[in-house]
């Protein structure tokens, strides 16, 4: 009955159109499960997987997000907000802020390509807009920090520590899951007809495929459900200990009483036997 609960195939069809794109599909899944399991980890895909954004900038003869520069098309906000949509992945174990330089003159569109390499830092999409020159006098020049974290953190959880004054703290969303999408269908086990089919849609930024953002949110899940149990067998252990230590008190009871009951008969025979008077000798008086 137990071996029941459990799915016994997952499938992954990727989109041929998109390769961020793609599709689990779990089943049999015990009437139920399929939208307890399909809500779990779509909640861990979209704030628990390990990401990389954007999380300062600053931008040369620029105090503040809400203004305007010669020769940029676009509002220093909607610069931001195009760095918002960089898409990059970090190489090494570094935690903290990794800066990038981009330097841009003369009339063009700048582009995330146009910033500098960094062996630590790998950049998906190339091709992203991030500002349009307009004249060939123009110029941009930025320092970007990025760094790793998990779901979205906005500015004003942020430290500024570290940074100078017209440094851009800016909303950052770590997650590398865009859009998760949950259906749940009946199928057909044996006579049963109420089992559920778990289908998740997921779609990423690039930084890693579905399939591995589905493994990465299961072993999550697994994870999490199995500090549970080993903290429930501690509350379990105590009880225990407790129970041996009040049976191995009754038998340590019952051992001293009888070690006493023996000593007390000990004792007993002992002053018996001392409070016993001698016998004395009786010699008959010959008659004369």
């Amino acid at each position: 009955m137990r071996k029941s609960f459990f799915a016994n195939k997952v499938e992954y069809r990727l989109d041929k159109e998109n390769k961020n794109k793609g599709e689990i599909i779990i089943e049999p899944c015990w009437p139920g499960y399929g939208l307890t399991w399909g809500n779990s980890l779509r909640r861990v895909l979209i704030t628990s997987l390990p990401g990389a954004a954007v999380t300062a900038v600053r931008i040369k003869g620029v105090k503040y997000e809400f203004t305007a520069v010669d020769g940029i098309k676009e509002d220093i906000l909607d610069v931001i907000l195009n760095l918002k949509s960089l898409r990059l992945k970090i190489l090494s174990e570094q935690k903290e802020p990794i800066k990038l330089t981009l330097k841009a003159k003369g009339e063009k569109k700048v582009m995330a390509g146009d910033i500098e390499k960094n062996a630590e830092v790998k950049i998906f999409n190339p091709d992203l807009l991030l500002a349009t020159l307009t004249n060939s006098k123009a110029s941009l020049e930025m320092d970007i920090w990025v760094k790793p974290g998990y779901g979205w953190v906005p500015s004003e959880e942020k430290s500024r520590e570290g940074f100078e004054l017209d440094t851009i703290v800016t909303d950052s969303i770590f997650s590398p899951v865009v859009n998760v999408s949950v259906s749940v269908e009946n199928m057909r086990v044996g006579k049963k007809t109420d089992f559920d089919r778990l289908t998740l849609g997921i779609e990423t930024d690039g930084t890693i495929n579905p399939l591995e953002a589905f493994l990465q949110a299961s072993t999550l899940l697994s994870e999490q459900f199995q500090i549970l149990s080993d903290l429930g067998k501690n509350i379990i252990k105590p009880e225990k200990k407790e129970k041996i230590k009040k049976s191995t008190g009754k038998k340590q009871k019952k051992t001293n009483k009888k070690l006493t009951t023996t000593k007390k008969s000990k004792t007993i025979k002992k002053a018996s036997k001392k409070k016993a008077p001698k016998k004395k000798a009786t010699t008959k008086k010959k008659k004369k």
